[in-house]
């Protein structure tokens, strides 16, 4: 008996056992992996056994190919991906009606592609922008050359909210891009500060809640008293720098003004430039790294795993 026989008579007894189509859905998945029936092959098998067949093998199909992976379904997925790149293996099983692990051989062997994410693409640059970059590069350059330990007194954070999406792409396909402002499916905001030594505060943004002046103003008084607690030294002394994104938010009168009566000393940073805030290229990549690929139930899912995520980071990585 092949494998899609073995998963036909797995449904069968699921069926038999009283499991429900969407339960047995998710055995199948979880016994088979990426060579499991597709989502509509399962559901339209259990369909047949709750209506009283006991046979489990295919109907016969006249005229049509007996081998999946021919010219036919290889010219189907090759549209389908050329009309949208971020369709999954599962979505083009369904679509095709044949074996994932079969639409995964057709889309990596046949038509030779393979799924990456895209490339962050920022605002363009006006040439006051471009000039201020290459003020603040210069002046981080003559401030490190002058002090040693200058990025050790660096504090830097931002928030982040989720993984990006992935598309396919040929051998010879330019990489995708996709601008800031672009809308999010389901994600959890999670806002970060850390230094050299490792993580100091970090809190989840509440669902619905967004990052304004007064929250961000909150989050400031949040990160200063967790400061006192791990690293007294460095709140003592006051020789610490924040760095922060040039975000709406961290610019308002009031933020403002609550770090200058706090005597917190703010490194400037060029607007749209993700390449010097330490976050966005090296702990958020980090992080999203673990959840690439994986599929959640919910925002708290996401929420704990990032956490565990965060906790394993050495200090040697920072």
């Amino acid at each position: 008996m092949d494998l899609s026989g073995e998963q036909q008579l797995a449904i069968k007894f699921c069926f038999k056992a009283g499991k429900s189509a969407t339960k047995t859905l998710q055995m199948v998945n979880a016994a088979c992996g990426d060579q499991a029936l597709s989502r509509s092959n399962v559901l339209r098998w259990y369909g047949r056994f709750r209506d009283g067949r006991d046979d489990i093998e295919d109907d016969p199909r006249s005229g049509w190919p007996t081998e999946c992976r021919n010219d036919n379904n290889v010219e189907k997925i090759s549209q389908l991906l050329l009309q949208n790149r971020h369709l999954s293996l599962r979505m083009l099983a369904d679509e095709v009606n044949i074996g994932k692990d079969t639409v995964r051989k057709t889309v990596v062997e046949d038509l030779q592609k393979r799924k990456i994410c895209p490339r962050f693409v920022p605002h363009s640059l006006t040439p006051e922008r471009k000039d201020r970059r290459i003020a603040a590069c210069r002046d981080l350059i003559a401030t490190a050359d002058s002090d040693p330990d200058f990025f050790k007194k660096i504090v830097t954070g931002d928030p982040t909210t989720k993984r990006q999406s992935a598309a396919w792409v040929g051998e010879t396909s330019p990489r995708s891009k996709k601008l800031q402002f672009q809308k999010s499916r389901m994600k959890t905001m999670l806002v970060i500060f850390f230094d050299w030594q490792g993580v100091i505060h970090r809190e989840f943004v509440p669902e619905g809640e967004t990052i304004n002046a007064v929250y961000y103003k909150g989050v400031m008084e949040r990160l200063l008293n967790r400061i006192r607690r791990v690293r007294p030294g460095m709140c003592e002394s006051s020789d610490w720098i924040l760095l922060h994104e040039n975000a709406p938010s961290h610019n308002f009168t009031i933020v403002k003004q609550f770090l200058a009566q706090r005597k917190v000393t703010v490194l400037d940073h060029p607007p749209y430039s993700p390449d010097l805030a330490p976050a966005d290229y090296f702990l958020f990549q980090k992080v999203k790294s673990h959840l690439k690929g994986r599929l959640f139930d919910s925002i708290s899912d996401i929420q704990t795993t990032m956490t565990s995520t965060l906790n394993t980071i050495a200090k040697g990585d920072l």
